[in-house]
């Protein structure tokens, strides 16, 4: 069956760095445009951080351009988020999400925690 598994969030003081991971499988991974998207108490889903199925072009949301890059490595099946310079206002769930055509699949999430 599909699944994603998000890893790497945790608490990190502001100006700290943490790497999300997502491992999929059960879906050909190398066909589907892979994002991150986070969740904060209160507000709704937002995208974060998306890269094209080859990893030729990828793109962000204005409040984390220049801090968060994401990466995919298609032979490991696996997407990832590195996350620098985070602000309190990074504080959410992060999930990963597959998307291609009219199929798209959602992770678990995994908490992130910035601390002022």
């Amino acid at each position: 069956q599909v699944q994603l598994v998000e890893s790497g969030g945790g608490l990190v003081q502001a100006g700290g760095s943490l790497r999300l991971s997502c491992a999929a499988s059960g879906f050909t991974f190398r066909l589907y445009a892979m994002n991150w998207y986070r969740q904060a108490p209160g507000k709704e889903r937002e995208l974060v951080a998306g890269i094209a199925s080859s990893g030729g072009s990828a793109n962000y949301a204005d409040s984390v351009k220049g801090r968060f890059t994401i990466s995919r490595d298609n032979a490991k099946n696996t997407v990832y988020l590195q996350m620098n310079s985070l602000k309190p206002e990074d504080t959410a769930v992060y999930y990963c999400h597959a998307r291609r055509v009219l199929h798209d699949y959602w992770g678990q999430g995994t908490q992130v925690t910035v601390s002022s």
